[in-house]
């Protein structure tokens, strides 16, 4: 089976020479027994390597079923959670200081529709509720036999090279209507806050390398900080928040919501910080929502950041004017016209985006001391509904106001 090399000669040794083995008989077998164990070595390996590929597939198999699963589930969950009444939302973003942190300032619409761009049933008969209730215990069963279903064919339907792309496209399915949710329990009350923070979080492994699943996790942060009261836990979270970010800017520095939301963790973070660091974060606050504006000129979100950032460093105090001409050869500067400025801008994109910017433009003008438009835009805020934490600490600030109009 084997050749064995043979010592040489010289030509000059004739017909006669003797041709020496360069092994001996024992060495042959030696050598023999080792390529024989070789042999035997490499089919067992390529027996385990077609195992695993087998496994490999059957894995594959498993996952598109518990993807389907899942997608089933949260579709189901989806449905469960409409609502028959009208609920009051608390904004993750609120605070007293725009200087040192922001309010996303979300608008509210009658139709209810989510940040997403997703809407939500408001309102529903007796009738229809019971009819749905029908209908998801049927389409509960129908889902759970096409779940074992799939689990049962998937090794047969799904074939080595397809697997990638059908993961894909479930992953991406999923991700809508994970994002669907997301907006929804963004918007609403503080436990439906938390639970879309541990949404986010059970699916952070799947998509954590999605911008639009990144940015909506940060904003979860934003959320759990707002309802914690623990320091440390608020501060826990902001931090958190911001990692997820920078993360995000690695790839995505060209996302508008990105800066959006690291502006205001910023911002909350920095509550907890001295003046120095205070002033600080107003450089990186204002740097930030400048880029989200630049990237997404139509949003009235980033104005209304941007014009609570410019009343607050309109009105530092004498400390902190003195404290940031000190730290730096050129301190932050905005007016009360600045501010202005923006608050109009969000109302020329979105009328009647929030009570609060509508509280604003007429504490602007009071400054200004344009007292008829300020009484004006006092009365549009009144028309506008509470719907949010914000818009509570905004119609404080209107009775306020009215108080010294009556005086």
């Amino acid at each position: 089976m084997f050749a064995l090399h043979k010592t040489p000669v010289p030509a000059e040794a004739g017909d006669g020479a003797v041709y020496t083995p360069l092994l001996t008989q024992d060495e042959q077998v030696d050598v023999l027994d080792r390529l024989d164990f070789m042999l035997r070595n490499i089919a067992e390996l390529r027996k385990e390597v077609e195992e695993l590929r087998n496994s490999l597939q059957h894995l594959a198999g498993e996952i598109i079923g518990e993807v389907r699963c899942h997608l089933e589930e949260t579709q189901r969950v989806t449905r469960r959670r409409r609502f028959p009444f009208h609920r009051e939302r608390s904004d993750s973003t609120g605070s007293s200081s725009i200087y040192f942190t922001a309010n996303s300032g979300t608008a509210t619409t009658d139709d209810g529709e989510s940040e997403g761009g997703y809407t939500t049933a408001n309102a529903e008969s007796d009738y229809d509720r019971e009819s749905e209730r029908e209908s998801e215990e049927g389409e509960d069963e129908v889902s759970c036999e096409t779940v074992r279903t799939v689990r049962r064919d998937s090794l047969d339907l799904v074939n080595e090279d397809e697997t990638p792309l059908i993961l894909d496209s479930l992953l991406e399915e999923g991700l809508g209507q994970l994002l669907q949710q997301a907006d929804r329990l963004h918007n609403g009350h503080e436990q439906e806050k938390r639970e879309g923070f541990q949404l986010l979080l059970n699916n952070k492994l799947a998509y954590a390398d999605q911008r639009d699943f990144l940015w909506r996790l940060a904003r979860a942060h934003s959320d759990m900080y707002e309802i914690t009261e623990d320091t440390d836990e608020k501060k826990t979270y902001a931090s958190d928040g911001k990692e997820e970010l920078e993360i995000a800017f690695q790839k995505w520095d060209e996302s508008a919501e990105c800066h959006q939301w690291y502006a205001i963790l910023c911002g909350q973070l920095a509550e907890h910080e001295s003046i120095q660091k205070r002033i600080q974060t107003g450089y990186v606050f204002k740097e930030h929502i400048d880029k989200a504006i630049a990237l997404k000129p139509e949003d009235p979100k980033s104005y209304y950041l941007l014009g609570r950032w410019c009343y607050q460093v309109s009105h530092l105090g004498w400390l902190e004017k003195k404290t940031a001409s000190a730290l730096f050869e050129t301190p932050p500067t905005a007016t009360v016209q600045d501010a202005l400025q923006n608050f109009l801008r969000v109302e020329e994109l979105s009328p009647g985006f929030s009570k609060a910017v509508r509280v604003y433009i007429a504490k602007c003008y009071k400054d200004l001391g344009n007292n008829s438009a300020a009484l004006l835009w006092t009365n549009l805020a009144s028309e506008l509904p509470v719907n949010t934490k914000e818009d509570a600490e905004s119609e404080r600030e209107l009775e306020e106001m009215r108080s010294i109009w009556e005086e």
